[in-house]
């Protein structure tokens, strides 16, 4: 029987994972290996250098370029504080001076004789690396950052957006096919990371921002509302990013579609629980997937070997997949059949197919590049 290998969404009751966790520039590691971490701790720390200020000092002081250097009073290097004189110049015989002054608090960084610029570099921006997830480091990444290992329930969704946060989960549908409206949402919920069942709707997003939820899950999204609470088309970059101040994984794809019992099942199962949520997903090339962490208690009895973030699975008759591209985007069912010979698309590439049953009982012939399996671990 014909066989094919293609990365899958994971929905694991229990596994050991692995996070590597990096700083953007070199800095310090703050932990050690065997440490113990919670989400919120701070793991390793650097500085962004600071935003550069220009001031052209020749219009300044009406000095030619080459006298730039000679009429500073500061050396470079120096601190320099906003509004204070750091260049001047005399003119008939000392009568008159000019000054020209720090336009922010920063670092002299350097006087130029060509065109009479003086760079001032502001404050370096203090960053923290925190652990995102509880766990235990088993490895330091020197000068970059760490690697946390956890036991924990892990699922990941078909898309989010909005960044890394953590709280306690919990479900507010009676099942997976209920959708999360806004009425379901109360002050008791901020903290919270909300599951819900079916649609997340813009007024269920705009409600858990009011109300301090920090992460929303459930089924479906309608592109439109993502477009509204974004104000632009996410396109194929990379999600994560967007300062919307919670986070939002969708676990099957766009529109009216119902989360997979399974999932739901496992989400309710862990309600109360600590839960690390991200957003960030990436479709193409090197992908990422949006993503709910649930750490186990401590002695809790582990049922998986450790995994890497990617994780790949074999595919055959009865493998259960999600389409990831349209026309069929977000829907899921079973492999039917995988036939071994390529055929041609109507763009004439040749590509391997397989024909799937949905749920809802259509058959389709669909590129096996255009699924994923729905790793059932």
């Amino acid at each position: 029987m014909a066989h094919a290998y293609t990365p899958g969404l994971r929905v694991a009751a229990q596994t050991n994972l692995r996070k590597s966790r990096r700083l953007p520039l070199t800095g310090n590691v703050v932990v050690e290996v065997g440490d113990f971490v919670s989400a919120d701790d701070i793991v390793a720390r650097t500085e962004l250098p600071g935003d550069v200020t220009p001031l052209n000092i020749v219009n300044t002081l009406g000095i030619v370029a080459e006298d730039a250097p000679h009429c500073m009073t500061k050396e470079i290097g120096e601190k320099v504080e906003f509004n204070e004189v750091i260049a001047e110049s005399s003119s008939f015989f000392g009568l008159f001076k000019s000054t020209a002054k720090a336009p922010v608090d920063g670092t002299l960084e350097s006087v130029s004789d060509v065109t009479g610029q003086v760079i001032i570099r502001q404050e370096p921006v203090p960053v923290e690396l925190r652990a995102y997830v509880d766990g235990k480091v088993v490895d330091i990444l020197e000068k970059e950052g760490v690697v946390i290992e956890t036991n924990c329930s892990f699922i990941q969704g078909i898309f989010g957006i909005g960044g890394e946060s953590s709280g306690k989960i919990q479900v507010i549908t009676e099942n997976q096919n209920q959708p999360l409206e806004p009425s379901l949402l109360n002050e008791s919920h901020a903290g919270k990371i909300v599951v819900g069942g079916n649609l997340i709707t813009l007024d269920t997003i705009e409600k858990a921002k009011q109300l301090g939820v920090k992460g929303l899950v459930a089924g479906g999204i309608n592109d439109t509302d993502l477009k509204e609470i974004l104000g632009y088309d996410i396109g194929v970059a990379i999600t994560g990013s967007e300062d919307i101040g919670l986070a939002i994984v969708v676990t099957e794809g766009f529109g009216e579609i119902s989360m997979a019992e399974r999932t739901f099942k496992l989400l309710k199962e862990n309600e109360g629980r600590k839960a690390s949520i991200n957003g960030a997903t990436q479709i193409r090339a090197g992908v990422i997937r949006p993503e709910v962490i649930i750490p186990r208690d401590a002695g809790e009895e582990t049922q998986a070997e450790a995994t890497s973030d990617v994780v790949a699975g074999g595919m055959s008759a009865g493998t259960h997949i999600r389409a990831i591209r349209e026309p069929y985007f977000g829907q899921i069912g079973e492999v039917m059949e995988l036939p071994a010979e390529l055929v041609a698309l109507p763009t004439e590439a040749k590509v391997r197919i397989l024909k799937a049953r949905f749920s809802d009982g259509e058959e389709v012939i669909i590129p096996r590049a255009n699924v994923e399996i729905i790793e059932e671990d």
